[in-house]
């Protein structure tokens, strides 16, 4: 049973890195050093979805996790 959880775990993990960075698309360089834009928009569309989708995935690797280590 452990063995199929961390490969679930490893899947999960794999599309949670792609999509936070199908996310990153318009941050620019500025965004990586702290340097924040003045105009705040709300999310629409696709960019809504893969925010929504990126919280649950880290709900689901997060409960992954816990249930894991438990289970060892």
């Amino acid at each position: 049973m452990t063995s199929y959880l961390n490969v679930a775990q490893i899947l999960v993990s794999i599309f949670l890195i792609i999509v936070v960075l199908m996310q990153v698309k318009g941050a620019g360089l500025g965004g990586i050093f702290g340097q924040q834009a003045s105009v705040f928009r709300t999310r629409r569309g696709v960019e809504k979805t893969l925010f929504q989708l990126t919280i649950i995935l880290a709900a689901v690797f997060l409960v992954m996790s816990i249930v894991s280590v438990r289970a060892v």
